[in-house]
């Protein structure tokens, strides 16, 4: 299925034009760069057919990032650091790492600065965000599941080794704060008021994901980290997602009901090298042909069949 655009989004890889373009930039622009095709092909399980040269080139493009802190303090930030292109945010660091260990990279020798930041920026109710200035709230926790969910995923699905007790740690507190979101409730903070309106949006499944996220994503990473920790699940926790994917999916075939990227801007580079804020961003064939709305999703369809039982 796909199988047209998926080669087309190869051959985009493979070619001398994406290695220009992944040496320029890891992230951007939104949606039509290499990392973005190498993002839509790993959700579709074809991680291992991104080329080897192209996933050498991502590794050094991260490797030069020059700001390998989140910046939260304003001196945190040297002058001259382009504050959107100069500093990664967790969620894109956390499907890198999930991108890379599965196609094969030691992240942990390659990058070695991406595992540690995981946990130096969980909150203090177990979750993350990507909301530099929420950091600095004194009086409430505005964590995101937004921020939280791909950090999540890194730590719990790619770690081939035991993990040591801050990793467990992290796993546990991050796994009480979807738990006790019920994996589909907004924030209840003042500071990230606007997690409540993007909550009434998660019950409606997108693909690809990319860092964005919907019940059925939270659904999987929490049962994963029960599967292997052994952990009992509070049944507050899942059940609501459960019988709502249920009735509205009772033929167990996925359907697409949102695109997440869309009415979203980026930022465009310019012949001259200069890079544009708040431009339209561009889509490629792949992207459009699996993100269909209402269409059944294969890849939603074998993740909920996976996860139910």
């Amino acid at each position: 299925m796909h199988a047209v655009e998926i080669e087309h989004s190869l051959a985009y890889l493979a070619s001398d034009a994406a290695l220009v373009d992944v040496t320029r930039d890891a992230y951007w622009p939104k949606w039509h760069s290499p990392w973005w095709h190498m993002l839509c092909l790993h959700e579709m399980g074809e991680t291992k057919r991104i080329p080897k040269r192209l996933i050498d080139a991502y590794v050094a493009t991260l490797a030069r990032i020059p700001l390998k802190i989140f910046p939260i303090q304003p001196a945190d930030m040297p002058e001259g650091v382009d504050p959107y292109r100069g500093t990664p945010c967790h969620c894109q660091l956390g499907t890198a790492y999930q991108v890379l260990a599965t196609w094969g990279v030691d992240v942990d020798q390659a990058l070695p600065w991406i595992r540690p930041w995981f946990l130096r920026y969980q909150m203090a109710d177990g979750g993350l965000t990507c909301d530099n200035d929420a950091y600095l709230v004194k009086d409430e926790c505005p964590s995101s599941m937004v921020g939280t969910i791909c950090a999540f995923e890194a730590v719990l699905l790619h770690t081939p080794r035991p993990w040591t007790a801050d990793e467990r740690t992290f796993l546990d507190r991050a796994a009480q704060f979807l738990s006790g979101r019920q994996l589909r409730l907004g924030s209840d903070t003042k500071h990230n008021a606007a997690e409540r309106e993007s909550a009434e949006q998660w019950s409606k499944l997108c693909f690809p994901r990319f860092y964005f996220y919907d019940v059925l994503r939270g659904l999987i990473a929490l049962t994963r980290y029960a599967e292997k920790t052994g952990a009992t699940l509070p049944p507050e926790a899942t059940r609501h997602v459960v019988s709502d994917l249920a009735r509205r999916f009772p033929d167990g075939q996925i359907r697409v009901e949102r695109r997440g990227y869309e009415d979203t801007g980026t930022i465009q580079p310019t012949a001259t090298g200069e890079w544009i804020r708040r431009q339209p961003a561009t889509f490629f064939p792949l992207l459009t042909a699996v993100s269909e709305v209402g269409v059944v999703s294969p890849y939603l369809s074998r993740h909920w069949a996976a996860v139910r039982p």
